[in-house]
């Protein structure tokens, strides 16, 4: 994932779902210099991982017609 868009999605007031892997991710912060993320997978909050950035992207948004 692009660095300057990551941090736009994380800046954003929109609720976006990011997954690392197919995981989904709270990103706490970007280490641009590293190319990485602190991350923690939605499922487990008290597992902090840094991970390259390259394996996180946006989720496609689901839209739903009722």
């Amino acid at each position: 994932m692009d660095i300057q868009l990551l941090q736009q999605l994380v800046d954003s007031p929109s609720l976006v779902t990011i997954k690392y892997h197919g995981i989904p991710v709270y990103i706490d912060s970007i280490d641009e210099e590293k190319g990485t993320a602190q991350v923690f997978p939605l499922d487990d909050m008290d597992h902090v991982q840094e991970v390259d950035i390259d394996g996180l992207y946006e989720d496609d948004p689901v839209h739903l017609f009722f």
